[in-house]
């Protein structure tokens, strides 16, 4: 991550936890003020991006999510066991008949 990146990020965190809202205007100001030259892109990147958005209840949710996904893996990977083990016995059924019928 190049210097005028973090620098673009950092101010979005100093402005979200100022609670002021994040505009291309006032990240700009910042970045000027820090002495780092920044892309014109950057700001309004960051700024739509944001725009109505509550930044800490972002970066305070970021885990919440991440935790969820695996227990749902890990749930569909244990149910996944149970229809082969099934899929199995229904295969020894099937040659019993076979069996009984004298094939």
């Amino acid at each position: 991550m190049s210097v005028a990146e973090k620098a673009i990020v950092y101010a979005t965190l100093i402005l979200a936890d100022d609670n002021v809202d994040i505009t291309a205007d006032k990240l700009q100001a910042i970045t000027k003020a820090a002495g780092v030259t920044v892309e014109p892109i950057y700001f309004s990147l960051f700024a739509k991006a944001f725009a109505g958005r509550d930044v800490n209840e972002l970066l305070l949710n970021v885990g919440s999510a991440a935790a969820a996904a695996p227990a749902a893996g890990g749930a569909a990977a244990a149910g996944g066991a149970a229809p082969a083990e099934e899929k199995k016995e229904e295969a020894a059924d099937e040659e019993e008949s076979d069996d009984d019928m004298g094939f």
